[in-house]
């Protein structure tokens, strides 16, 4: 009988320290933390990345941050909030800093704010740069965390500037400088073809960006700081998509839709003496420029120059796990660090985050070094927030359509930004 209860007792007590084991080994398994991040392709960037969440993870061995590449910005936010409607929401995701109303609206994402509970980390919230935080808060609470954030520059290739005789070290200021500047850098052969035109703003993706471009330094908004209304058929708005198309007209511009993506590499190829795009491009260019060239502020008209902010933001999904959010702000914290963001860009070509980042000893030697990269964030005072509005998808392809139209010459500038213009209040009317 005792040796029965003997073994009984011994039995219970192996199987009380197997049960506790296991919790033990249980409790010690990382918090798995989604995290989607828009990237077509594996590469640089994706090793960054990769690295970026290696290194949180070391640190934090209670949590597993894992990367899931998901395609391009749209591709992103679509998987997203599909995700989010299937009950299998990322815990974050970088999203575009426009698609903030989108993701409010949804009802998909939680305030920065609600995480930022500390004195370190309301101070932290508070030290990026103000261009920045115009697409990233609004109703008096903060949605996104900046990250990778760009404004628009003018890339120019200073040889070919040396040879139309205009000055290398000097970015045209004008639009009357700019038209000129390009007409002296456009290019013929013996039979007329254009070999190399003064000037390429593309066209195709972000469109309502590049026509921005033109809008901001013609003193004009896009759309009201709530995301509400739309002003596409100011007269100041018709005139800055006219100066893109007569750029067109006149021969300095490449005809009808550009894309995007082959805007860098025709700079690189001597098809486009000056470009227009991101200064995320910077990187790209820098490595494979085989020649020397300058990186200049959006040119003026009206106003001293100015570009639309652009990029992308750490945003916290509502149905992620509690835990999972802390994970996520945690990791938005820690990769926004100084030291970080101006690692983040030198490495990428994005502008750095805030202004302690541009006072780390790195990225004081790689400015003096490289002064090209200093260009988008010496722009930051005169820029504006990238136009964003409810229904943002929807509102940004009706725009984009429009300034197509207009490039391609089935429209007039006026018809296409006075058709757009009526569509986009008939999708914001319910948001009025």
């Amino acid at each position: 009988m005792q040796r029965n209860m003997f073994l009984k007792t011994l039995a219970a007590s192996a199987a009380a320290m197997l049960s506790l084991g296991a919790g033990l080994a249980h409790a010690a398994d990382p918090l798995e933390v989604p995290f989607y991040y828009p990237v077509a392709v594996g590469g640089p960037i994706t090793k960054v990345i990769d690295g970026y969440a290696n290194d949180f993870n070391k640190a934090h061995p209670q949590y597993k941050i894992t990367p899931i590449y998901a395609g391009t910005y749209q591709e992103t936010i679509v998987k997203a909030l599909t995700a989010n409607k299937s009950g299998k929401a990322p815990a974050t995701s970088v999203l575009l800093s426009t698609d903030m109303f989108t993701l409010i609206d949804d009802d998909a994402i939680v305030p920065i704010d609600d995480f930022a509970k500390t004195d370190a980390d309301k101070a932290w919230l508070k030290g990026f740069y103000p261009a920045f935080m115009a697409n990233s808060q609004t109703g008096g609470k903060t949605w996104g965390v900046p990250f990778q954030r760009s404004t628009v520059v003018m890339y120019y290739n200073k040889d070919a500037f040396k040879e139309a005789g205009l000055d290398p070290n000097k970015a045209p200021a004008t639009w009357k400088e700019l038209s000129e500047a390009a007409r002296k850098l456009t290019k013929k052969d013996a039979s007329g073809n254009v070999t190399q035109y003064g000037i390429q703003i593309p066209s195709t993706g972000f469109a309502y960006w590049m026509l921005q471009t033109l809008t901001t330094p013609n003193d004009v908004l896009l759309a009201n700081e709530a995301g509400t209304k739309v002003s596409f058929d100011n007269p100041k708005v018709i005139e800055a998509l006219d100066y893109w198309v007569n750029l067109t007209k006149e021969g300095v511009h490449p005809k009808g839709v550009i894309e995007w993506g082959t805007t860098p590499k025709d700079f690189l190829e001597k098809k486009a003496a000056i470009i227009v795009t991101t200064t995320g491009n910077l990187t790209n260019i820098k490595a494979n420029a085989k020649f020397d060239f300058g990186v200049g502020q959006i040119a003026g008209h009206v106003r001293k120059g100015g570009s639309p902010t652009g990029g992308g933001n750490f945003y916290i999904f509502k149905k992620a796990p509690k835990e999972q959010q802390q994970a996520a702000f945690e990791f938005a914290k820690w990769v926004t660090q100084p030291e970080r963001a101006a690692q983040w860009s030198m490495d990428s070509g994005y502008v750095a985050v805030s202004p302690a980042a541009y006072d780390t000893p790195a990225l004081k030697k790689y400015g003096q070094e490289f002064p090209q990269a200093l260009v988008a964030r010496d722009q930051l005072p005169v820029s504006v927030a990238e136009f964003s509005t409810h229904d943002n998808q929807r509102v940004t392809k009706v725009l984009n359509d429009a300034v197509q139209a207009a490039l391609n010459g089935t429209k007039t500038s006026a018809q296409a930004m006075k058709d757009a213009q009526k569509e986009a209040d008939r999708i914001l009317r319910s948001y009025q």
